[in-house]
């Protein structure tokens, strides 16, 4: 443990850097629970970190990574001990404390849970943040009153990594999944994770967006945002609800309050970095069990070592990657 590789970038009023890095326990940030890591995942937010104007690190240098999953080396908190493996996502994870792409992390014991059964490490991973959002767009729709027989459920930007795994879960729990891409080469892909229909970008939004048009869906979940939200608001069925959890369709949203006050829509906004542990422990247990699809990790992950990092994150940020990518340290 004296020295271990971390992924670590770096940034100066002349200089910025992102490479793999020989590091010491001691450059590790102050926490209470030492983890050996075995795998992180790559999200959209990490590339983001991996580029000088990316405005997601807060202090230089720094390691990223919002995903680890690995085995408790040293505890100085009761909750934990040696030999334990665990899963730490979100919070500040990533983002203003050292992450997951390094071979050990040191978490504060508040941010940790344990590996539910029914997970291995690496399974944990290849859900990760992505999966555990779509997790909680699930989790959230069906409070708000879905179940299978209320109708079809729109899934956008379907196959990346928030899109693939929600696809996946929601035909697990018997819904008719209806997926959105502008990726006409992965529809045999999203059929294979459980779609039962695909619709183009052009299709959910084109040219002229009506502030009220036909009813489609019963919900929708949406990592992408902009106007294909403005879209599905204005096709959303009845009392129908949209949950949404991402940006990479723009910040805007170009909508009118028609659906809300005629129709009764829900807009749901999904956080997965503040929610609280024991909605986390909760869902992280349905990701084990009742929202585990079958056969599913095989087909929507790829695994890479920390050296193949830098190019993936640049493929992340250009929309290039499909499902899930992990990595193995």
């Amino acid at each position: 443990m004296d020295n271990f590789k971390a992924f670590m970038v770096n940034k100066t009023d002349h200089d910025f850097s992102a490479e793999v890095k020989t590091i010491g326990l001691e450059d590790l940030p102050a926490g209470d629970v030492v983890i050996k890591v075995a795998y992180s995942s790559v999200n959209y937010k990490d590339g983001l970190a991996s580029i000088p104007n990316g405005k997601i690190v807060r202090s230089y240098p720094f390691v990223p990574g919002i995903d680890l999953a690995g085995t408790v080396v040293h505890s100085d908190d009761s909750s934990f001990k040696e030999g334990d493996e665990v899963i730490a996502t979100s919070y500040e994870i990533g983002v203003s404390h050292y992450g997951g792409f390094s071979e050990y992390a040191r978490i504060p014991a508040k941010w940790i849970v344990p590996l539910p059964d029914g997970l291995n490490l690496r399974d944990a991973m290849v859900y990760g943040t992505a999966g555990f959002t779509a997790a909680l767009s699930v989790h959230r729709l069906e409070e708000n009153g879905l179940s299978p027989e209320k109708g079809k459920v729109l899934v956008t930007g379907a196959t990346g990594g928030v899109g693939s795994v929600a696809v996946a879960m929601l035909a697990k729990r018997g819904y008719h999944v209806v997926a959105s891409t502008g990726k006409e080469s992965e529809h045999n892909y999203l059929r294979e994770i459980g779609a039962a229909e695909i619709i183009s970008r052009e299709e959910l939004a084109g040219e002229k967006i009506k502030p009220l048009d036909k009813q489609l869906w019963a919900a929708a979940i949406d990592p992408v945002g902009g106007k294909s939200l403005t879209a599905i608001l204005s096709k959303l069925e009845y009392n129908g609800s949209a949950a949404v959890s991402g940006l990479t369709g723009g910040t805007d949203i170009p909508a009118t309050v028609f659906p809300f006050i005629l129709r009764g829509i829900n807009l749901l906004g999904i956080d997965s970095v503040y929610c609280p542990m024991e909605t986390r422990k909760l869902l992280w247990q349905r990701i084990a069990s009742d929202l585990k699809p079958d056969g599913l990790l095989e087909t929507i992950q790829n695994e890479i070592t920390l050296d193949e990092l830098p190019g993936t994150l640049a493929s992340i940020l250009k929309g290039e990657n499909r499902g899930r990518t992990i990595v193995k340290m």
